[in-house]
């Protein structure tokens, strides 16, 4: 054994991936024939090196503990990267880099496999004999050893398996040849190595210490090769060499590689520098250009954008106030450097405020002739609500001014609200800006930012003006019944419209980010909701209410004839000679596919024929398209989706009809009542009802129960039987109390086992006492029946102002009964 293998002296700590050589026990004379074999995946060790190797309990930490009773000694060796789980990460060398597999183009001679071709599916060949000096247990069940590189060694055989690996092996002693060419290729190596050194933070202060103290060629090359070997392949030739100046040799190629490498990294650095020093030099002669420029009379940038800004500002008409804020910005922008964040936030900050149209307002015109005439043009029906407007519009006339109440439509949706903002601002001559305010968390959506937010913008409303550029144009604020509010941020949209459209606090209007006072009050302010019940009371206090109730199919139909059908035909390139709806085919499309209480589902009706007719057409086909007849639309929009309600199911006892009314407009409603045997009695209730609508069918069922001996019905039925009472359309949530009568109707006809005649609906609050109370909604209620094929309806008594309201054309073909109780309402039931 050589003496390189002896008197070591400490390089580095003995930490995880960490190595030393030192000399802390003394080696046997003779190493043994047969080692157990250690295979570690991330560890690569030579002769005189100290290695830290944690394994996980199991077969290995038994073995190592019959290794320490008896010789002590174990043989290290890679495991290839399939072999095992973990052998999945490469090596890592001394300096904790992990090992590359190596390269097919490195051209150097693999080591020679082993006729085993299980062991060589195992283990790379080569290892070295480690002396196990320490063993530390851990947390999570692993075992810490502290290893001792001895000796190289070859695999010879795998001699057995169980219960752990042990292998003969052939030891590789160093071979030193002590003369000039060893001698020139260590210094040579220690010097380039010392070179490497100098510029790589990889390589410890320990290892250049060691560098210094250890000798012998042997050690010295092994130490050097610790921090060079990057692969495998690398790492198994070093240790097939035990040739001293041959693996010398090798090691002067790592090390000429490795400067290779240092040298490419060392170019791209000081390209690097070069590239910041170039940008500082640059700053510097931009700043001495502009002090020249500056002495030549020549403008700068900063003067360009001063000139833009003015120039703006001469087309306006600021006040006092504001063109001094603005003059303050300017002047700060003139003093802060162009690098500066501050320099960027003033900027921005006057490219908002030179642009919002301060004292710019468009010619108005309130000829309400005119008026008249562009709201009858772009609206059909709809006769109360364009008096409103027209009422509105004539006060503001006599005014000479905007100030006043704010305009809100409210109705379902597609009755034309946003088109009666948009007619408006046509009709007055002034722009017009719409914004959303559905589903809105933030109060700076309406009133802006501050600028101390990074990417600060005004609120909607100054974002408005500048778009239109006029201080008076016509604002429509759509959704305000569905405002929403933050309870993270703590916001509150609804509380910041508070101040925009009260007339009395509008005129100083201060926006977060312009933080300077605008003034709203010129702005004609309208609203669109589809319910009042969700707008916060203060605000819809501000407001005027102007309803809009659902179209009769009549107007739909001359809705369609007058606008969509033309519109629909221009947007899919379509002549009037091209497709054609018959008087027959329009009015079966509007009961059949399109019943809501708006237009816009029948528009989109009308948009899909038309593409399909387009399709057609673009194919090839000269054939004229004439809606016509139920078949023909069952062609291009498929089934109808609205079949009759009204089949033999609906007239029979038990069933009544009511009426109802939602956001979407009026709709019918079904109530259906059986009975079934039990001991409790009582009234079962099912259909998502809400606590409103379950007092009213109680009330409903008290009321016939107690006058059971009036409406001739037997008292026991009710003590042995359970009734129940359903609503239709059970995942659809219900309440309100204007199914009272309805209710009452259906049990009545259920226990006097009589079905209730045949299109009749209604609607009314019943009390307890019989009387029969107002409800809302009546025009909605009525358009549905009529879309429905109602005949009969029975309504309040307490209604009859609100029926007299409604136009003739609604109540024509309807049959209305006033009841004010309800035994009125049983006399007309059957």
């Amino acid at each position: 054994m050589s003496s390189e293998q002896t008197n070591h002296s400490s390089t580095e700590p003995t930490k995880e991936g960490v190595v030393s050589h030192a000399s802390i026990v003394p080696v046997a004379d003779v190493l043994p024939p047969s080692v157990v074999l250690l295979p570690v995946s991330q560890t690569s060790i030579f002769p005189g090196m100290i290695v830290p190797v944690v394994l996980p309990e199991g077969a290995l930490t038994n073995a190592i503990e019959n290794v320490m009773k008896g010789s002590g000694y174990v043989g290290v060796v890679l495991a290839r990267e399939d072999a095992a789980a973990e052998a999945a990460s490469p090596p890592t060398t001394m300096t904790g880099l992990p090992m590359e597999p190596a390269a097919e183009e490195r051209g150097k001679k693999k080591p020679k496999p082993k006729a085993d071709p299980l062991e060589d599916a195992l283990y790379w060949e080569y290892g070295v004999v480690a002396k196990v000096l320490k063993r530390i247990n851990l947390p999570d069940n692993q075992v810490s050893i502290l290893l001792n590189g001895v000796q190289r060694f070859r695999i010879k055989a795998i001699v057995s398996r169980e219960p752990h690996v042990v292998a003969n092996v052939d030891y590789l002693p160093d071979e030193v040849t002590k003369d000039t060419e060893l001698e020139a290729l260590l210094r040579t190596a220690v010097s380039q190595f010392k070179q490497l050194a100098k510029d790589n933070p990889l390589i410890s202060e320990e290892v250049k210490v060691a560098l210094v103290n250890i000798d012998g060629p042997g050690k010295l090359t092994d130490l050097m090769a610790s921090v060079l070997v990057r692969d495998v392949d690398s790492y198994q030739d070093l240790l097939a060499c035990n040739d001293v100046k041959e693996r010398l040799q090798q090691l002067l190629l790592l090390l000429r590689k490795e400067q290779a490498v240092q040298n490419v990294q060392k170019q791209i650095h000081d390209e690097i520098n070069q590239k910041v020093s170039a940008a500082q030099r640059e700053f510097y002669l931009s700043e001495q250009l502009k002090v020249i420029q500056r002495e030549l009379g020549h403008t700068d940038e900063k003067t360009k954008l001063v000139e833009k800004f003015e120039k703006r500002l001469k087309d306006l008409k600021p006040n006092k106030e504001v063109r001094a804020r603005i003059d303050e910005e300017i002047e700060k922008i003139q003093n802060l450097h162009e690098q500066s964040s501050e320099y960027s936030v003033s900027l921005n900050y006057l490219d908002w405020a030179t642009q919002i149209p301060w004292g710019v307002r468009t010619d108005e015109n309130y000829d309400l002739g005119r008026a008249r005439k562009i709201l009858e043009r772009d609206h059909f029906g709809l006769k109360d609500v364009k008096e409103r407007v027209l009422e509105f519009l004539a006060v503001k006339k006599l005014k000479k001014s905007s100030e006043g109440s704010i305009i809100c439509f409210v109705g379902p949706p597609g009755t034309g609200k946003t088109s009666l903002g948009k007619s408006i601002a046509t009709a007055l001559g002034r722009k017009f800006f719409r914004f959303s305010v559905g589903g809105m968390r933030d109060e700076a959506e309406i009133k802006g930012h501050r600028r101390t937010y990074v990417g600060a913008m005004p609120g909607k409303v100054i974002q408005g003006v500048r778009r239109v550029g006029a201080q008076n144009p016509v604002f429509m604020i759509d959704e305000v019944d569905k405002i929403g509010s933050s309870f993270s941020t703590g916001g509150d949209p609804a509380s910041a419209l508070l101040e925009l459209l009260d007339p009395e606090q509008n005129k100083e209007f201060l926006d977060h980010y312009l933080d300077i006072p605008f003034d709203c009050s010129e702005i004609l302010f309208v609203t669109t909701a589809n319910t009042i019940d969700t707008i916060p009371p203060a605000l819809l206090d501000r407001m005027e209410v102007i309803e809009l109730h659902g179209y009769s199919d009549t107007e739909k139909y001359h809705i369609a004839k007058r606008h969509l059908i033309p519109r629909q035909l221009k947007k899919n390139a379509l002549k009037a000679s091209q497709l054609k709806f018959s008087a027959a085919g329009l009015r079966f499309l509007i009961s059949h596919y399109a019943r809501e209480s708006g237009v816009r589902n029948l528009e989109k009706q009308i948009a899909k024929i038309c593409r399909k007719v387009a399709y057609r057409i673009a194919l090839g086909s000269k054939k004229a398209v004439t809606i016509d007849d139920a078949k023909t639309l069952e062609r291009y929009l498929g089934n109808a989706p609205y079949a009759p309600e009204f089949g033999p199911e609906a007239h029979r006892p038990g069933v009544a009809v009511g009426l109802a009314w939602t956001q979407l407009g009026g709709e019918v409603l079904f109530i259906e009542s059986v009975g079934s045997e039990s001991a409790k009695g009582g009234l079962e209730l099912t259909g998502s009802l809400g606590d409103v609508m379950k007092e009213s069918a109680n009330i409903a069922y008290s009321y016939i129960r107690n006058r059971h001996h009036e409406l001739d019905l037997d008292k026991s039925f009710f003590d042995k039987n359970t009734i129940h009472l359903h609503v239709p359309s059970g995942a659809t949530p219900k309440d309100g109390p204007s199914a009272g009568i309805t209710m009452a109707a259906s049990l009545y006809s259920f226990l006097s086992k009589k079905p209730i005649r045949e299109k009749l609906a209604m609607t009314g609050e019943l009390t307890l006492t019989g009387r029969v109370l107002p409800v809302g909604g009546i025009k909605e209620k009525l358009l549905a029946a009529k879309r429905n094929g109602i005949k009969t309806v029975l309504l309040p008594r307490a209604n009859e102002r609100e029926l007299k309201s409604i136009e003739p054309e609604i109540r024509k073909g309807l049959k209305i009964h006033k009841v004010a109780t309800m035994r009125e309402v049983l006399r007309h039931l059957f």
